[in-house]
């Protein structure tokens, strides 16, 4: 056989395996956009955490208590392209028209998603670049407070494997909620975070490291926990009221999503305050007082700290 037609050949088995390999890529990426969209809908859910390890140095140590908690959430598709894909909660608390809506913690999933703001500790985010390779075909899960600033984001490979259909990450976060007003001995918790689709729903497994962090030493570990929350499906019908709390706010919070876009292009390091006039940044926005762009801006800028 002549070199000639030798190369042609190669070049052409090279070709071939790139073609199937991207089209197992795309087949992939279809798969795991399905996974993320399987997530939306009405959701009866359980909360559970508990403290398994501690190794703080204090002989008076008290491990927090074993919390659970429950809730009826709707889960919202609120926004997707080929790449980016937004999941809203929201909170119903009751089954009729006088049902109390709050909205609740928002996840974004952005495709090989290459910037990233990583939390630090005491209400302080850092921008990072990551290379393209770190990346690949993986999905950047964005957790956001309930007033749309920063909580913790990191990536990772959805994954299949013997029936089984998860993704794992692990990411600094701050407090959570559930203890950040009786907690001071840690600042930084470090989330194992697993989420699997089940055959009811889909739940979300945390093991968790409680970490006291400054900017003169070491890390110190604190304690360990673990988390479960479950979330099994139910009709949609049950979060109705939910849903129609969401169609009527959702373009508010458009605008708030778009404001903090803006802060995060323009700053490389953010810190932001826990407090403007004795008031958390929930309790503005969550007002019907603030609802068009100029107000919403300057209630965020009051939260930033300049640097």
């Amino acid at each position: 056989m002549k070199i000639k037609q030798l190369l042609i050949i190669v070049v052409t088995v090279l070709i071939l395996m790139l073609l199937n390999l991207e089209m197992f890529s795309q087949n992939k990426k279809q798969k795991d956009i399905e996974a993320i969209k399987s997530m939306c809908g009405c959701y009866e859910v359980t909360f559970k955490f508990a403290e398994t390890f501690n190794y703080s140095n204090d002989t008076t140590y008290t491990p927090s208590k074993n919390k659970i908690a429950y809730a009826l959430e709707w889960i919202d598709l609120t926004n997707k392209d080929k790449n980016n894909i937004i999941i809203q909660h929201i909170l119903q608390m009751g089954n009729d028209s006088n049902a109390y809506i709050m909205k609740h913690w928002r996840q974004d999933w952005n495709y090989q998603n290459r910037k990233f703001l990583i939390y630090d500790h005491n209400n302080k985010w850092n921008k990072l670049e990551k290379k393209y390779n770190s990346t690949r075909s993986q999905w950047t899960q964005k957790v956001y407070q309930v007033d749309d600033s920063p909580r913790y984001e990191g990536s990772g490979t959805w994954a299949r494997i013997d029936n089984k259909i998860f993704w794992e990450n692990t990411a600094d976060a701050p407090l959570p909620r559930r203890e950040r007003s009786i907690r001071s001995d840690y600042n930084v918790l470090n989330r194992g975070n697993r989420i699997e689709i089940t055959e009811n729903g889909w739940v979300h497994k945390q093991n968790n490291h409680k970490i006291l962090r400054s900017d003169t030493a070491n890390d110190v570990l604190i304690a360990s926990e673990y988390g479960i929350n479950n979330y099994v499906k139910v009709s949609n019908e049950k979060c109705k009221y939910a849903r129609i709390w969401w169609n009527k706010n959702s373009e508010k919070w458009k605008i708030v999503r778009d404001e903090w876009e803006l802060v995060f292009e323009q700053n490389d390091t953010l810190s932001l305050k826990a407090n403007y006039n004795d008031k958390p940044l929930w309790d503005y926005l969550f007002s019907d007082e603030y609802s068009n762009k100029n107000e919403i801006k300057n209630i965020i800028n009051n939260f930033i700290k300049q640097n």
